[in-house]
């Protein structure tokens, strides 16, 4: 398997975070794993240039829902705002504790999102994605 150049976890809950490096990290699918503890963060990242002149665009954003500040509705709105250089071509999965149906059904309607999952992320979870999405 080829491994992504980066991988974007965006969520507020250490210990999650912690193990979705994990397993990120024991499946070997990432040259470089960064965690956002929240949206703000993330679009801040997203949007400097990296000292070689280009934006970091990750290729796959796991991203939570809840989170305080701004949740993850309002950083998919902030997101496509953004310029295309600096979204990039990338996968974004939803990946929350969230168990409203409602949540889900929104999520089908954004085109930004690629998948809706419930944490935690496994080996199995990242697998399938990395599979479907990275072939």
């Amino acid at each position: 398997m080829e491994k992504l150049n980066c991988i974007l976890l965006i969520d507020d809950d250490e210990p999650t975070v912690f193990l979705n490096e994990m397993v990120i990290r024991e499946l070997d699918c990432a040259h470089e794993i960064v965690s956002m503890p929240g949206a703000r963060e993330a679009l801040d990242f997203l949007t400097q240039k990296k000292k070689e002149g280009n934006f970091p665009n990750p290729e796959l954003i796991f991203l939570d829902i809840n989170m305080p500040a701004m949740n993850g509705w309002e950083f998919l709105k902030a997101y496509k705002a953004l310029e295309n250089k600096q979204q990039g071509n990338v996968v974004i999965v939803m990946l929350t504790t969230s168990l409203n149906p409602e949540e889900e059904e929104k999520a089908k309607h954004v085109k930004e999102i690629n998948l809706f999952l419930r944490k935690p992320l496994t080996r199995v979870v990242l697998e399938r994605v990395i599979s479907t999405y990275f072939k």
